[in-house]
């Protein structure tokens, strides 16, 4: 579904990604990890078409989603969900008007009938269909981390699922929510997921495989068990602090 063959891309005269190749199944959970500042989160950007690579592809479905225009673009766009970090709501909109905003302005279905999807989509992502009328700050984090994913499902129905730091200030029963989430969509909706985090004890629960990029180069690609044995000096130095600092699922895979 989604190929990078030797992206080298930056901003301005600075580059963040160096000649990164990898590829991702139809159906397969990616973790793209690395120290701030590694090139993961314009990685994302790039499968979007937000960014376009100084050289190299990047394939969605084959095609090369920086030679895509106009209504190509769009097509492509819309079988890609992406929630960002933050979450990205709006503000001055109700969590309905949020989760059905692409339907209210895009399609040509009744009100009634966006408000009994945006419920469902409500339930599917376990919140409250009575929130439907509060507004984003009247919501903690978990919340409205998961009315965002709502949003990305019933925009686009999407085949894949792209996630910015989904856990990132999140407390624990809120972080748990949310891998919960992700996890369903894998295992029930058959999305594609790849998700950007330093968070590993996450990464471990949700992947299938895992990149690494370290200063733009990517220095791993595998499942967690090559993970493990790995002895790349990058992947070592990256893995290091969280050997005893982060819990038993990775005391139990990595130690």
């Amino acid at each position: 579904m989604i190929r990078l063959e030797n992206v080298t891309f930056g901003y301005g005269d600075t580059p963040v990604l160096r000649e990164v190749s990898f590829r991702i199944a139809p159906g397969e959970s990616r973790v793209i990890m690395g120290p701030s500042g590694s090139g993961k989160s314009t990685i994302l950007r790039l499968i979007l078409g937000l960014d376009r690579p100084w050289s190299g592809k990047v394939l969605v479905d084959g095609r090369d989603i920086a030679a895509l225009k106009g209504a190509e673009l769009r097509d492509l766009r819309k079988r890609i969900g992406m929630v960002f970090q933050d979450g990205a709501l709006f503000d001055s909109m109700t969590i309905g008007e949020n989760v059905g905003y692409y339907q209210f302005e895009y399609s040509k279905k009744t009100d009634d009938q966006i408000e009994g999807e945006v419920r469902q989509m409500l339930q599917f992502v376990d919140l409250d269909t009575e929130l439907i009328d509060r507004l984003p700050e009247e919501l903690s984090g978990g919340m409205r981390r998961r009315v965002a994913i709502a949003r990305a499902l019933l925009s686009t129905r999407p085949s894949l699922m792209l996630f910015d730091e989904p856990t990132t200030g999140l407390d624990p029963q809120a972080t748990a929510n949310v891998l919960a989430l992700i996890k369903k969509l894998q295992e029930q909706e058959r999305i594609s997921v790849i998700i950007v985090t330093h968070q590993i004890a996450d990464a471990v629960k949700l992947a299938d495989k895992f990149v690494i990029i370290h200063t733009g180069r990517l220095v791993f690609d595998g499942d967690l068990d090559q993970l493990r044995q790995c002895a790349t000096p990058e992947v070592q130095d990256f893995l290091s602090p969280f050997r005893q600092s982060v819990g038993e699922v990775i005391k139990r895979n990595f130690v």
